[in-house]
């Protein structure tokens, strides 16, 4: 599959994923606590290297926000990732929401899963996205604590779920200054589709609506210049995953179209170009001295 190479490029758009254990996200909080995440069957480094299989073969790289716990438990797949040329970023240690933690137990979080990446990199990390886009208004505290931890980005403000009304964002980018300091946020883009703002596109609504929605709505962004932040998960192409135990309307949410994600992601590399948020952000890039 060859990577956008007979299209001209008017926007390159980020591609991240976020890397974490199937039984890890929220809506299976109550049925897999953490005590029991090692006893649970591990498919993240099997699905993760999959997706970078099909990265190198459009040519593409993309920023994986990788959970600490996970980077302890697969080292190698984190080397593996930064020899082939992708951006590691933080999504945080325990895949705690934020909204959950106190300043002080988030900034351990985020200090020691950017401690543990950092050690197994040997380069810097920039990035952090909260679990699940859990900076809210609840936590005025968190954007100023990842400035002292020493981080450049964030990737958690979710417009479509209005979770931060103090944080106003113009486009998807945005400088935003705190009281440690300047920090850019990356927000999700929000398109209008039949009354509803959704985060087109992007996990489950990239599985819930059929790829010729998805790719109109790119293609409506890329008239007007504007970059989109695409994200997914790695146990999004994992069909075969085993079955956790949950609410229904979260067992539907979680396994809606495993089996279609893989080859909408082949169409949507070979439709549109995509890099690392510290090589698509210019001023991120610049910020972080990232060479062109």
């Amino acid at each position: 599959m060859a990577a956008n190479q007979n299209r001209e490029v008017s926007v390159r758009h980020v591609l991240s994923f976020d890397v974490e254990e199937h039984f890890q996200v929220s809506a299976f909080w109550s049925n897999a606590r953490r005590q029991q995440w090692d006893r649970l069957e591990s498919r993240v480094e099997q699905n993760t290297l999959r997706l970078a299989d099909l990265l190198a073969q459009a040519q593409t790289k993309a920023t994986f926000f990788i959970l600490g716990w996970v980077a302890e438990r697969h080292p190698g797949l984190v080397k593996a990732l930064v020899k082939q040329g992708h951006e590691i970023a933080s999504h945080g240690y325990g895949h705690e929401l934020v909204t959950r933690q106190t300043e002080n137990e988030f900034r351990d979080d985020i200090r020691r899963s950017k401690g543990v990446l950092e050690e197994l990199t040997g380069e810097m990390v920039f990035g952090y996205r909260a679990p699940s886009f859990s900076i809210t208004d609840q936590t005025p505290w968190a954007l100023p604590i990842l400035v002292e931890e020493g981080y450049r980005y964030d990737s958690s403000i979710n417009a479509r779920f209005q979770r931060s009304r103090k944080i106003r964002m113009q486009g998807c980018v945005q400088e935003i200054l705190t009281a440690a300091g300047p920090i850019f946020e990356i927000a999700l883009p929000t398109t209008n589709l039949c009354g509803i703002q959704l985060p087109v596109p992007g996990g489950g609504y990239f599985r819930l609506l059929p790829y010729s929605a998805s790719r109109i709505v790119l293609r409506q962004f890329e008239k007007t210049g504007t970059q989109f932040v695409m994200y997914l998960h790695p146990w999004e192409i994992d069909p075969d995953q085993p079955r956790m135990e949950g609410a229904v309307i979260s067992k539907l949410r979680h396994y809606l179209n495993l089996k279609r994600t893989e080859q909408r992601l082949k169409y949507l590399l070979r439709d549109f170009a995509f890099a690392p948020v510290v090589e698509t952000i210019q001023p991120i890039r610049d910020m972080c001295q990232i060479p062109v």
